[in-house]
């Protein structure tokens, strides 16, 4: 895209805003208040907003290579503190994507340089789940499966953290696992029993 063409689209943009509302940047700049706290991949073809139909202020928004929730990622944990404690969101949606190059890359043996330890996130995932994941013959359906495992321990990292586990005690807050098909558009929930996968765990990860 040329950049000059941006700042055109832009000027349009604001102009198709207001011929609806003629206050509809004064309302904005007043503050959020989301529902939805949006984790997903930076891939430039899976754009949050578009895909869900949002408008501005509707959902908090974070992205990353392979939409990881890593507690070592001072920008995710920074995040879900935001949203969780002072925006008060009432989901956590963690999406992922089919054809993730993140999750690709990590099913191969490359040096990747400064990716690698970033990428062993996922590689831990495969080490999780490697008795089923081995067992899917077929590439393609295991390289998917794999996006779907992902999406599901990055919710679990979620739910381990000490913001969600407040919140819950004191107020309505869910976590979603999905997955965005390119090939089709679809957003796919899927349907991920976060009590059965915790009710052996949350005895080590849970906090008083």
């Amino acid at each position: 895209m040329n950049l000059k063409q941006i700042f055109t689209n832009n000027q349009k943009w604001i102009s198709e805003k207001l011929k609806t509302d003629n206050t509809y940047f004064e309302n904005l700049s007043k503050g959020q208040e989301p529902e939805i706290l949006y984790i997903g991949c930076s891939d430039s073809r899976v754009t949050a907003e578009d895909m869900m139909g949002a408008q501005p202020g509707e959902v908090f928004v974070h992205r990353n290579i392979a939409n990881l929730v890593p507690n070592s990622d001072l920008s995710a944990m920074s995040v879900i503190n935001f949203a969780v404690s002072h925006l008060k969101v009432k989901n956590i949606v963690v999406c992922g994507h089919y054809y993730c190059g993140g999750v690709k890359a990590a099913m191969t043996k490359a040096d990747l340089g400064i990716l690698n330890p970033w990428l062993r996130n996922i590689k831990d995932v495969y080490r999780i789940h490697q008795t089923e994941l081995d067992d899917i013959a077929d590439e393609e359906t295991r390289y998917k499966r794999l996006v779907e495992l992902n999406v599901q321990e990055q919710c679990l990292n979620v739910i381990k953290t000490p913001e969600y586990q407040k919140a819950v005690r004191e107020r309505e807050l869910a976590v979603h696992g999905w997955v965005f098909d390119i090939h089709s558009g679809k957003i796919i929930d899927l349907e991920i029993d976060f009590e059965a996968i915790t009710k052996e765990i949350m005895g080590i990860y849970k906090l008083t």
